[in-house]
């Protein structure tokens, strides 16, 4: 298992973290997994034999089972362990049972607290953008929880481009604390991190964790073209997050991925994985598993090393398309591209 640095932070993470929303079950969760206490402590078993120090959860997995599930399962070996877990999303039916607004975050923060059995979680994520609340609020909230030693550090979740930087700007303005990471969703089958996300990420020092790497299974190998919709996936359940846009582009990624790891003696899956690896800026990515079985599968793949031709192979078959400004700068700024500039446009200058 490799290690890499989350973001400027000091704290080394492994490139695979232990994804838990499908611990508990409870409500729409029950349509990604039900992963009870024990099965969940085999699967930390797994992960941390493998080297996998990060465990990713947040409240409103099964509204809080998941929670509790995990700290279950790290009774006894808590400092083997980096937590991460995330607050926003409603875990009430109260006008302020949601957001990111002082009043909810400090509740959130300390309930998740008593869920994981745990006097300070690692990293604090902010799940969702909260337009309504001032940032201010949310950002000085985050500081004095990490002042206070309940939140070691902080990162944020599913924002835009210009809602990180501002974020970003704002508590280097008040000297709050800064995001050390956000958790984004990036795979092959949907590459739109590459516009903004990823660049800002590399060019502020803010560490990439990548949520369902592998589209929700879709590029597990096990859904092909003209095939039934394989028995007990979450989409045949109804759980159609990520979407699917272009369902051809789709099944020809599949299709290379499937020849890739034919020829590798490999999972489909773990060649999924092991290209993600190799991008810009990518520090972990976050894997979840209904069975042990694909737990063990997926982890393998932190052992893979695609070779330049297939990672290209890879690249090219789900290409973003150049928008504006970027063909632009790709056809006129060629000679002054950074590091971050280059994670979208390099292979394009190149050609």
């Amino acid at each position: 298992m490799d290690y890499r640095q989350l973001g400027r932070s000091g704290l080394r993470v492994s490139v695979l973290a232990l994804g838990t929303m499908t611990f508990g079950g409870r409500g729409d969760f029950a349509k990604v997994g039900a992963t009870d206490v024990a099965n969940a402590r085999r699967q930390l078993d797994r992960a941390l034999d493998a080297g996998v120090n990060l465990v990713d959860t947040a409240d409103v997995y099964s509204r809080g089972l998941s929670e509790e599930i995990v700290g279950a399962a790290i009774a006894g070996r808590r400092d083997r362990v980096l937590l991460a877990t995330k607050a926003r999303m409603p875990m009430g039916d109260g006008p302020n049972d949601a957001g990111l607004s002082r009043h909810h975050l400090i509740r959130a923060c300390e309930a998740s607290l008593r869920r994981l059995g745990t006097d300070y979680i690692d990293l604090y994520q902010v799940h969702e953008w909260d337009g309504q609340t001032p940032l201010e609020e949310t950002l000085e909230t985050l500081d004095t929880l990490v002042r206070a030693g309940k939140v070691r550090y902080i990162g944020c979740s599913n924002y835009a481009g210009w809602q990180l930087l501002k974020a970003l700007g704002m508590a280097d303005r008040l000297g709050y604390q800064r995001f050390v990471s956000q958790q984004i969703y990036y795979s092959l089958q949907a590459r739109e991190a590459e516009y903004e996300l990823i660049p800002a990420g590399l060019d502020q020092g803010v560490g990439v964790l990548v949520w369902s790497p592998l589209a929700g299974g879709l590029l597990s190998g096990k859904y092909r073209r003209g095939q039934d919709t394989p028995a007990g996936s979450r989409r045949l359940a109804g759980w159609n997050e990520p979407p699917v846009r272009d369902e051809e582009q789709l099944y020809a990624t599949i299709d290379v991925l499937v020849a890739i790891a034919a020829a590798r003696g490999v999972s489909p899956a773990q060649v999924a994985l092991a290209w993600l690896l190799r991008k810009p800026g990518i520090t972990a990515l976050v894997i979840g598993a209904r069975t042990e079985d694909q737990l063990v599968d997926n982890l393998r793949s932190a052992e893979l090393r695609l070779s330049d031709e297939e990672q290209a192979r890879l690249d090219i078959v789900r290409a973003p398309p150049l928008l504006y400004p970027y063909w632009h700068q790709a056809a006129t700024a060629a000679d002054r591209l950074s590091a971050a500039d280059l994670a979208l446009l390099g292979p394009h200058v190149r050609r």
